[in-house]
This record gives structure tokens, sequence and C-alpha cells, in this order.
């Protein structure tokens, strides 16, 4: 346990600090719940110039800390946030980030912590009864670092009636379907004590398999079309979460779930490339609002596709037309 706390601890540190005013602010409040120990600390970003009783609702983007973090991690992101929406990459949005612990964002195997019910249903509500966001999942969307990329993919994955979208960086989630199969390469830093007390003691493999998000789009892809993803992790990143997440990107890959998916050069799990690739989330969440459908449909791009769909039929190849939810595979 000495080991997980210090890596909690060095994740903490290593979070980019917060360097300029913002010009939107940050709120600290607490969310009444039974489904978790409350009243759960929560901050909310509000952007500059956040009007409640604009006619035009604004987008929502909770945010889920890594493990060992909390609600106060949202002084940085938020900079980053601020920074992306000023560029034009998002539009102003409202954030927020819970305070979960090393909770996985889960509901325990016990029923002792509801996490993912605390999100979806406790934090989303109160956002929407208090703040002038979406009441439904248009413009609803998730995202979290390590601890917190797996919690979003996995509550997206299992609720996407709730999101629009989801962008998980550095998601800590293992290259596996089962848990027997997971290498002490990729779990060398979640003793059993922490894994037991969320999913059983002994750890029940159904139950870890039914919240794996690589499990879940294994099992049952077609629930994911129309949801927007996007996965990326570092190629150096010390706790080896690259493997998880570009396994989970060939599941989505050879099922055609459309998605976008980056390994980024030379980054690592902290440090000062978590802005700019936070800013790269912000871009996708930006497309996802406001679709460049000229992409496909722009005229030069549509007669160069009916010359190749020429070429596609004198082969006898079959021809489709593109569909944004799905890969191009035939």
């Amino acid at each position: 346990m000495k080991l997980l706390a210090s890596l909690a601890a060095l994740i903490i540190l290593a979070l980019p600090p917060a360097a300029n005013a913002l010009d939107g602010k940050i709120v600290n409040l607490k969310v009444e719940t039974t489904n978790v120990a409350g009243p759960v600390d929560v901050a909310v970003y509000l952007p500059a110039g956040y009007d409640a009783k604009r006619a035009e609702v604004y987008p929502l983007i909770i945010q889920l800390h890594g493990g060992g973090g909390s609600s106060a991690n949202m002084t940085a992101m938020a900079e980053t946030l601020e920074a992306g929406i000023k560029a034009g990459l998002v539009p102003a949005s409202v954030s927020v980030m819970p305070s979960a612990g090393r909770s996985f964002y889960m509901d325990y195997r016990d029923g002792s912590q509801k996490w993912e019910t605390f999100v979806v249903k406790d934090l989303l509500g109160w956002m929407r009864a208090n703040y002038n966001v979406p009441k439904g999942r248009a413009s609803t969307l998730i995202t979290g670092v390590s601890m917190g990329g797996m919690g979003s993919l996995r509550i997206a994955f299992k609720h996407p009636d709730a999101f629009q979208a989801v962008a998980s960086m550095e998601p800590g989630i293992e290259p596996a379907l089962a848990f027997k199969d997971v290498k002490l390469r990729d779990r060398f830093w979640r003793d059993d004590t922490l894994l037991q007390s969320i999913y059983g003691k002994p750890v029940d493999e159904a139950y870890w398999a039914a919240n794996n998000p690589a499990t879940i789009a294994k099992e049952n892809p077609e629930r994911l079309v129309g949801l927007g993803i996007y996965l990326e992790a570092g190629d150096q990143d010390m706790f080896f979460l690259h493997h998880g997440t570009e396994f989970l990107h060939r599941i989505l890959f050879d099922n055609a779930i459309s998605h976008e998916y980056r390994l980024v050069k030379g980054a690592e799990h902290v440090g000062p490339s978590i802005a700019p690739r936070f800013l790269d989330a912000l871009a996708f969440f930006g497309r996802v609002l406001d679709p460049p459908t000229n992409w496909t449909e722009a005229p030069g791009v549509k007669q160069t596709r009916q010359r190749v769909d020429g070429f596609k039929r004198a082969a006898g190849y079959p021809v489709k037309e593109p569909d944004g939810d799905r890969l191009r595979t035939e």
C-alpha cells in the first residue's frame, strides 16, 4: 500500500500547474448522495461570461481525475480548457470534476460504493438542475486521465444513451478480455487489496469483465455506434497503459466502430505533455459538437470518391456510401 500511496503522490505532483489567472471561474461545492459516502466534493468550471439564462445551453464536460487525485485537479485542467475555448477548438463549456479517490469510478461488487451510479445519476442530474447545460445526451461529454480515462470509457460504453462523446486520455485499462489474462506488467501498481475491495474477494471475474471497456466493446460493439470515441496514450507510458489503449483500439477497429486513436510519440504518463494532449482531446469534442461534414461531401472529395468507386465496380468489389459512425471496411 505504501507503493500505491507513493505513486498517487507522484502523479498529483506531476500534473501541470495552473500558471495563469482564469477569465472564467471555478466554484467548489458539495453534492449530496446516498450512493457513496457523501457529500462529494466537486469543482465546477464556468466559462467567462457564463449566463444562466442564455437561450442556448452550454456543452457539459464531465472530467474524471486520475487515481489519488481530487476535484482540486480542476485548477490545472480548467486553464487548458479555457485555452481551448479561446483558440476556438471547443465552444464555451461548463465542466465539473468530482473527488473520487481511487474508486475506479466503479459500483463496487459488494454495493458499498456506487461511483458509476453517482456520476450518471447524481452528478449529471445535479448539474442539469443547477446550471445551464443540456438536459439530454446531445452536448453531454465525458473525459478523464489515467484512472479517469478508464472510468470515462466504462461509463460512456455502458451508458451511450447519456453521452454524445468520450475522450479518454491514457486510460488505466489492461490489454485483456478476462481478468485471468492480465499480466504483471499491466497491474504491478494495483495490489490485490485494492482490486478485491472493488471487484470482490476473490475477484469476481465475471463482474470484472462486465466492467472492462474492452470486453464491453467486444461483446456488443453495436451499442457504441454513434458514440464519439477518442483514445490516446503516450508511447513512453511508465505504467504501460499504451498497451491497453492499443488493445481497445484494435477491438473497435476490427468491429468497424469509427473512433479516433492517437499514440503520442515521446509522451509519458505525467508531465508537460498532458496539457497539449488535453487540447487535442478538446479539439475532438469540438468536431463532435460541430461536425466537419464537408470532409466527405466536399466537391473535390466526392468527385474523387466517385472515380475510385468506378474502379471498385470494375474490379467486382462492392461499393458502399461512407458512414461517419462506421469504418469503411467494404
